[in-house]
């Protein structure tokens, strides 16, 4: 038996990929990502959306869990399997749990953040929920959300964090280069995110830990 988990970046596929689990990085691309998924066959058993995310609620700060109730998508709602969930918030008891967002595209401002809080309720946002949410669901399957914040509501990303996602995951060095050229003063910006983003991973990975084989999408 094998739990699904479906990532953005490379760097959340490595921590999550464990014993009973396969993981598939999505890179910011919807379209790319659902032919990923589309193309796998074997004993897949339960999908989980999990990694870093922004938040949309004020009250959650960098490091803080949601253990996704539904995922959200722009016109679609999915439930997420309850039994997951609990034994995620169990071995998780800090975790806030809620309605999570999937969008399409990067919210690249606090406006648009607090924009799509008011429209959805969500507490969080990132872009692969939705994608692994129709699979879960046209397959059948248990689906889950696990997502640790890395951007607070007000944070506002600089343009090379923007332009640093390639579609198979990785970073795109290059065209991070190239913005810090064209835009030198972002630089503090970027280091504040990029230490906000490696907070979030160590707390990623001590999620993996706490919730042992399969993501806790093996028991019961």
């Amino acid at each position: 038996m094998t739990i699904l988990a479906v990532t953005g970046l490379k760097r959340e596929a490595e921590i999550v990929g464990t014993q009973g689990v396969v993981a598939v990085a999505g890179g910011g691309d919807a379209a790319s990502l659902a032919e990923k998924l589309d193309a796998l066959h074997g004993d897949i058993t339960g999908v989980i959306s999990i990694g870093i995310g922004g938040a949309l609620s004020p009250h959650l700060k960098v490091g803080d869990v949601v253990v996704g109730e539904t995922a959200i998508g722009d016109a679609e709602r999915w439930r997420c399997d309850a039994d997951w969930r609990v034994r995620l918030a169990a071995r998780l008891p800090s975790a806030h749990t809620g309605p999570v967002f999937g969008s399409d595209v990067i919210l690249d401002s606090a406006e648009a953040k607090a924009a799509l809080y008011e429209r959805s309720g969500a507490l969080a946002v990132d872009m692969e929920s939705q994608v692994a949410a129709r699979f879960a669901a046209a397959r059948g399957l248990p689906f889950a959300v696990l997502r640790v914040i890395s951007d607070d509501a007000r944070h506002i990303l600089p343009p090379a964090a923007l332009v640093a996602m390639k579609p198979d995951g990785g970073i795109a060095l290059g065209r991070v280069l190239k913005s810090l050229l064209r835009h030198p003063l972002q630089v503090p910006a970027l280091v504040r995110t990029a230490r906000a983003s490696n907070k979030a991973f160590a707390e990623l990975l001590r999620c993996r830990d706490l919730c042992g084989v399969g993501l806790a999408g093996l028991d019961g």
